[in-house]
């Protein structure tokens, strides 16, 4: 995540070393861990929860899904196109 080194976590460590002292760095350094913890479980538990839900959503069929526009066909129609036969056309015998 934060991609940090050996070397600059030394140097990290050094400069709280000096400022804190070496009485107070052990705690501080246990509260940071610990919000560290914290932080990485909540936004974990916020992952969760939101695949969860969308996967909740896509197995219901909530998520948007546009329709397919429906052709529109009228009686007839079909007699208009090139080529197209139909019943009345074809040649029927007359008994006379």
């Amino acid at each position: 995540m934060f991609d940090i080194g050996f070397w600059e976590l030394f140097i990290l460590f050094g400069i709280g070393l000096v400022v804190l002292g070496p009485e107070r760095l052990p705690r501080v350094a246990m509260k940071v861990g610990r919000w560290a913890g914290q932080a990485r479980r909540t936004a974990r538990n916020l992952t969760t929860q939101l695949r969860s839900e969308l996967d909740i959503n896509q197995n219901i069929g909530g998520g948007y899904q546009p329709k397919k526009p429906q052709e529109y066909s009228r009686p007839g129609a079909d007699d208009l196109k090139p080529g197209a036969s139909s019943a009345d056309e074809q040649p029927t015998k007359k008994d006379d």
